[in-house]
């Protein structure tokens, strides 16, 4: 969180509006956090979008003449994401997709790892630790102040309120060993 994938995905699908493509933006319809109906980054960033409920929803409302399939929060959607992704990038449509590729356990976060493997391109992007400003690779979740614990839900919707970036130094989630480190 807050590395500025929505910024990214949201400075693609303009670039490619820009080239006269024929673009669809999705997003699951769980994340609400700022609009309904617009892929919005924490920097307030903007762009519209499409809410469905699951992939078979998504393809239901695809475009056949659709040229570049962006898809915000990607790692909310069911498995079949992957084959739904797969067919249309060898039938020529460019997909481009942003999401966590860890949850906040720092464990892999649903479909990401398989579109990870089978993207033509992978971008990840670092945000900076709020503890002590290293690049930060972990979503770090608080429940009142505190580390959220490893067996809570995986799935909370929230922002500043709820999450935070962390460094793998100052990373912290109750219910785990921490790690010593190698020597």
């Amino acid at each position: 969180m807050f590395a500025g994938k929505s910024e990214e995905l949201i400075r693609r699908a303009r670039r490619a509006l820009y080239a006269k493509k024929r673009v669809q933006v999705f997003k699951p319809a769980i994340d609400r956090r700022y609009d309904e109906n617009m892929v919005v980054s924490h920097m307030g960033q903007k762009h519209e979008a499409v809410p469905v409920l699951d992939t078979c929803e998504l393809e239901s409302r695809l475009d056949p003449k659709t040229d570049v399939l962006v898809i915000e929060e990607v790692q909310f959607f069911d498995e079949r994401i992957v084959d739904l992704a797969m067919a249309l990038a060898d039938k020529g449509v460019e997909v481009i997709v942003a999401g966590l590729d860890q949850d906040f356990r720092r464990e892999p976060f649903g479909q990401m790892p398989a579109l990870l493997c089978l993207a033509d391109e992978v971008v990840k992007l670092r945000a900076i630790c709020l503890k002590c400003g290293a690049p930060a690779s972990h979503t770090y979740r608080m429940i009142n102040g505190k580390p959220a614990h490893r067996d809570d839900p995986i799935i909370l919707i929230g922002a500043t309120e709820a999450y935070e970036a962390r460094c793998r130094n100052c990373f912290e989630l109750r219910g785990t060993k921490k790690r010593k480190p190698a020597t």
